[in-house]
């Protein structure tokens, strides 16, 4: 009983990190699309201004997916950390390079050194989130099992490549639908229907990908195809779906504030729809969430180390990202204000 509840709160994790740091990388996958110094500094000034109070704050739940694994199911860690090493060695360097990016870029006043530390973040922005999406690919599908030696064939195969593009999708609707709600609180309408339109683009990419990705399961990963084509799996599917049309309603009106939970509620359903697809495995379909768990008296623990981080931890992001939304945490300079 131990073990599954700290799976699930595993699972929560993951959620709170594919939204949270989905957004950010988000923003960064269209600053890559922003075009040229000129055509795209608005919107780079847009994406600058809205990350800079929080972006770095959702690797705290990365930390703590690290951590729970690592202690709670150390054979699930061993497994995905030895079968999976390079594509979260790309993702881990991607992180690396994207926070450096952002940070230098900023206060760099010379042109040919933005456009470098700019290309830097812009493209680690998209790889990290395609690696993390073919290692979430790669355990779906169960070609990460325990004992698989590293190798391409783990993770470069039909089922990782479809999940990693849609975790790039899914961060790219993301950011387009909070710069969009950004730019009115920013009052740069001028902004307002250029990321309104990358919402719409974002969220079609998203169902189109969705729905190809659910075609290739099947023989790909026929244990998860049918949990997510089947009871608990298929009504979290449908519900994701269904907070995907809200989210594209509430971007074309002036509720754009609104649409934050919806799109955050589009991927919190989608990966929860992913982890009761796989349940009970962690690993469909070679390992069991009870036979990856560490000892009883470790599982007690985690519980305990996550109860206090839901009543310490989780209220105080909570009230984080609350004040960044509302702007009180970094106002618009004068100087950049809206045209």
């Amino acid at each position: 009983m131990t073990a599954t509840v700290v799976a699930w709160v595993l699972l929560l994790a993951v959620a709170a990190y594919a939204c949270g740091g989905g957004v950010d990388y988000g923003a960064g996958f269209w600053d890559l699309l922003a075009g040229g110094a000129d055509r795209g500094r608005r919107p780079r000034w847009l994406i600058d201004h809205a990350m800079a109070p929080v972006w770095e704050v959702n690797n705290v739940w990365l930390i703590f997916i690290v951590v729970l694994m690592w202690t709670g199911f150390p054979v699930f860690f061993q497994t995905v950390f030895t079968a999976l090493w390079l594509p979260l060695a790309l993702a881990a360097v991607g992180m690396v390079l994207r926070g450096a990016g952002f940070a230098l870029r900023k206060p760099t006043h010379r042109l040919a050194e933005r456009r470098i530390y700019g290309a830097m973040f812009a493209v680690s922005s998209l790889l990290t989130p395609f690696f993390l999406g073919t290692v979430i690919g790669a355990v779906a599908s169960g070609h990460a099992a325990p004992g698989t030696t590293a190798s391409t064939d783990v993770w470069a195969h039909t089922t990782s490549v479809m999940a990693g593009l849609i975790t790039v999708a899914a961060t790219a609707f993301l950011g387009a639908v909070f710069l969009t709600a950004d730019a009115h609180r920013f009052e740069a309408h001028d902004l307002v229907g250029y990321f309104r339109l990358r919402s719409w683009i974002a969220a079609a990419a998203l169902l189109i990908l969705g729905v190809i990705g659910l075609t290739v399961t099947d023989s790909h990963a026929s244990y998860v195809h049918h949990g997510l084509t089947h009871g608990v799996g298929l009504a979290l599917v449908i519900a994701a779906a269904v907070a995907l049309a809200v989210t594209a309603w509430l971007v074309a009106g002036p509720a754009a504030g609104w649409a934050r939970y919806s799109s955050v509620a589009v991927v919190a359903l989608l990966v929860a729809a992913w982890g009761f697809a796989q349940r009970p495995y962690l690993v469909p379909t070679s390992l069991t969430v009870q036979q990856g768990a560490g000892a009883s008296a470790t599982m007690q623990w985690m519980i305990i180390v996550a109860v206090v981080a839901l009543v310490f931890v989780g209220p105080a992001l909570v009230v984080l990202y609350r004040l960044d939304t509302q702007g009180v945490l970094q106002p618009v300079p004068e100087e950049d204000g809206g045209e």
